[in-house]
């Protein structure tokens, strides 16, 4: 254990933290003078933990800090079973590869937060999938419909008469199972996971275990700074994505927007950042010079100073100087002399694009250059030459294409 008192220990953990449920019951475990299991859970939903998910992830961190236990639980089981938090309608079920696929990269891409030797990764399809149709039916019967229709999401698809799977019930009783497998002391988890949390504490209480600790986190805005980060979204950073990538995209932030990422991703206090706020108001400060501080911050984060730093000079170089970056990607096509490449296949091809229809989308926007000049047209081709084309969609993607025989 650490050398930190309760006291310190505890404005530590409320620090980030929305809610806490409760304190009494946390302070009173402090007290136990043992490391305490700290549980959080992540459903491998897609390949990706994004900066929404390390709020979380940070909060754990204080905790390992702290000297005690933490366990990150990697939702194997529950991703197939999908998750209704927030959801307006039943979710697409993943298969047991897709899961298992995703999981390996959330298991590796934690350790950019957590100490690797402090922290205990497990998947919850080691117990979940072990429970026999009587076991699942004993679980089900600790929590009524009426407890069910409780949840928000679920009020307002039964309201609107949309449907709900039985499944979706079975849900927060799972994610309430690993927390009585596991024996946790605390549980985290954002906002919108506050009845699952509970519904742990409920089932500790039936196994006859102390119940669990709640600490609910915030939830963080995506890039478009309205709806919460996520990949399906498409407004989210991801902690592998490369490091121009998380620097551009969080240049590419709202002023309003910024100071959200600094309250929740940044170590910040309060007087720090109304210092911050103050200098931009009386205009002593830059807006793009506090957020490139941001985005410094959260890319060496994830890779290093150096890299920051160099991010934030090619960034300077794009826009400032209106140069190209001194790097960029090559992609090599092989065509006969009579053969035309059209400007959509090669954005696909090259991945500068997600899908045609949006490559349609940039070039019709006006967001596509090639040699530095404007493409409007769907219809333009690529023919052979000696010359590389150099290829610009928005303002940070760029790509030489080599077409040869």
């Amino acid at each position: 254990m650490g050398t930190k008192s309760i006291e310190e220990q505890l404005a530590l953990i409320e620090q980030k933290s929305v809610e806490i449920i409760s304190s009494t019951e946390l302070v009173e475990k402090l007290k136990l003078g043992r490391p305490l299991r700290i549980k959080a859970g992540f459903d491998p939903t897609s390949p990706d933990i994004h900066l929404g998910h390390t709020i979380i992830i940070n909060q754990m961190k204080v905790f390992q800090e702290l000297g005690h236990e933490v366990i990150f639980v990697v939702g194997s089981f529950t991703a197939m079973v999908g998750d209704p938090s927030g959801a307006s309608a039943t979710r697409k079920h993943l298969s047991a590869a897709e899961v298992e696929k995703n999981a390996q990269t959330y298991a590796q891409q934690a350790f950019k937060i957590l100490d690797r030797k402090q922290t205990k990764i497990v998947f919850n399809h080691d117990w979940l999938g072990k429970l026999s149709a009587a076991d699942i039916c004993e679980l089900a019967s600790q929590m009524t419909v009426a407890r069910m229709l409780e949840r928000d999401d679920f009020e307002q698809r039964f309201a609107t008469q949309k449907p709900i799977a039985i499944h979706e019930f079975l849900y927060p009783l799972f994610q309430g199972y690993d927390s009585v497998h596991i024996k946790a002391d605390v549980e985290l988890g954002g906002t919108d996971q506050k009845f699952n949390l509970l519904v742990g504490r409920e089932l500790q209480k039936n196994a006859g275990q102390s119940p669990q600790a709640v600490i609910l986190l915030p939830l963080l805005e995506g890039t478009d700074g309205v709806r919460k980060m996520s990949k399906s979204l498409g407004n989210y950073i991801g902690v592998a994505e490369a490091s121009k990538d998380i620097y551009g995209k969080i240049m590419a932030l709202s002023d309003e927007l910024m100071w959200r990422y600094y309250e929740l991703l940044t170590s910040y206090d309060s007087a720090e950042l109304m210092k911050l706020k103050k200098g931009v108001e009386a205009e002593k400060l830059h807006p793009k010079q506090v957020k490139s501080e941001l985005a410094k911050e959260i890319v060496e984060r994830y890779y290093d100073r150096k890299t920051a730093l160099r991010e934030e000079e090619e960034f300077e170089k794009i826009f400032a100087d209106k140069k190209i970056p001194s790097e960029i990607e090559e992609l090599k096509l092989k065509v006969s002399k009579e053969e035309h490449l059209s400007l959509l296949q090669v954005l696909s091809s090259a991945k500068l694009v997600v899908s045609n229809a949006e490559g349609r989308r940039m070039i019709q926007q006006g967001a596509v250059r090639v040699d530095g000049k404007k493409i409007q047209i769907l219809e333009f081709q690529f023919t052979k030459r000696k010359e590389p084309y150099l290829i610009q969609v928005g303002k940070r993607k760029f790509l030489r294409l080599i077409l040869a025989s």
